[in-house]
């Protein structure tokens, strides 16, 4: 407690966590009135829902060795400004064409804005690395998980109240609000030049391509070589297929399964429910991380989300799926919280944008594959029941992996600080 009365006085941390806030907001209220644009208008076709999600995670690809090389090496604070800043530009562009109707072009510019996002997380990590003390980072993450919690509480529920009481064009244009406000809240945080730029000042005509592949190859290296660490991001395999199952699984089983014509209805409780399962799941990781150890609690999270994720999938009840939606979301806080609170304290300042830029792309190729299959897939080659159940056995898996190297690479890691304490 006395930790989070410290955070609420830091004011450039307060500034961030409202930033984070908002481009959480402009990243899902108009994406989420967009896909049941498409599901209304493309009602037959699911795939094209599963597009809609792959032109959110897919562009990461494109620059993953970018975000982080430039998040270590150029300005941490621009960075996150501009990104937001072009984000609620582009957002404005997708209002005027969201009128023309024109699908093609606003898959594009959804796509383009997406790539810009990604810049965004990089550089606001490391910034909230340099601002919070090293006992701080796993009540920044409970704090984190809260605010993921309140999105899946109310922001699905807010994309399509948004959609329907406001239209599409409504919707982008909260977007893009968000976007802009977001980008001012962080150009308020007064930052030492340290945190802005934690290795020396560099510009941008500076950065060749064999100076940014280097420089990321340093960043491989760094992970490869701390073995805790690599078997953490690892990890990030697994969850990028979970991700994917799970932004799209639930609206497919509530349409073509279990609430054909009220789906969007059941979305909205379904939202509602476990949100409550992750607010409820945040508030008690945040106290049993001070209890316990933080690979106790990933492992205890994966497999109880696991489990009721797979028995979900053979649900013909609303309320059974209801209530072991809310069971799998109450576990899965574990899992974030853990690792979020984990990383900042195993990676060097100076790194941390490299790291995140490595894991990113990790997580957003497995997802993006994860959709891919599923649009080619689903519902000729596999029911929703099998998405489901293949879901919960991969989380199970990454807690197996994890029962079998944590423990021994946190004795190793542990083990190479006290050389290295000794030897000063």
């Amino acid at each position: 407690m006395y930790t989070l009365k410290k955070m609420a006085g830091n004011k450039s941390y307060i500034l961030l966590f409202c930033a984070n806030l908002t481009s959480q907001m402009g990243s899902t209220i108009g994406l989420t009135a967009f896909m049941y644009y498409i599901l209304d208008r493309f009602s037959t076709q699911p795939m094209y829902a599963t597009i809609t999600e792959l032109v959110y995670s897919l562009p990461v690809l494109f620059v993953f060795f970018l975000v982080g090389v430039l998040a270590d090496n150029l300005n941490r604070k621009k960075i996150a400004v501009y990104s937001e800043f072009i984000c609620g530009i582009l957002s404005i562009l997708l209002l005027y064409i969201s009128t023309k109707d024109w699908i093609i072009v606003m898959f594009s510019i959804l796509f383009l804005r997406s790539l810009i996002s990604k810049f965004f997380q990089p550089a606001q990590q490391g910034i909230i690395q340099g601002v919070l003390t090293k006992e701080e980072y796993t009540g920044a993450a409970s704090l984190n998980q809260l605010v993921s919690s309140l999105f899946l509480l109310f922001g699905s529920g807010l994309g399509l109240f948004a959609y329907w009481k406001l239209g599409l064009q409504g919707a982008i244009l909260i977007d893009a609000v968000s976007f802009i406000v977001s980008g001012f809240l962080i150009q308020r945080c007064s930052l030492k030049k340290e945190i802005c730029l934690p290795n020396g000042p560099h510009k941008l005509k500076d950065m060749s391509i064999i100076t940014v592949f280097k420089s990321y190859m340093e960043g491989l290296k760094y992970i490869v070589k701390n073995q805790l660490l690599l078997s953490l991001v690892s990890g990030f395999c697994l969850f990028g297929v979970i991700n994917g199952g799970l932004s799209i699984m639930p609206v497919f089983i509530m349409k073509y399964k279990i609430v054909p014509e009220n789906y969007e209805y059941a979305m909205i409780f379904l939202g509602i429910i476990f949100g409550s399962g992750m607010l409820i799941g945040s508030v008690t990781s945040s106290i049993l991380a001070n209890k316990f150890k933080l690979y106790h609690l990933i492992i205890t999270g994966l497999v109880f989300t696991g489990v009721f994720i797979g028995m979900a999938g053979l649900a013909n009840n609303i309320y059974i799926f209801f209530i072991l939606s809310f069971f799998a979301a109450l576990f899965l806080p574990l899992v974030n919280v853990g690792i979020s609170g984990w990383l900042p304290q195993i990676v060097e300042y100076k790194m941390m944008g490299r790291v995140q830029g490595c894991i990113t792309p990790l997580l957003m190729l497995f997802q993006s594959m994860t959709l891919s299959i599923i649009a080619f897939v689903y519902p000729a080659v596999i029911k929703i029941e099998v998405l489901f159940i293949l879901v919960g056995f991969l989380l199970n898996i990454v807690a197996i992996i994890y029962v079998v190297l944590l423990p021994k690479f946190v004795r190793s890691n542990q083990e190479m600080i006290d050389i290295s304490l000794e030897s000063q």
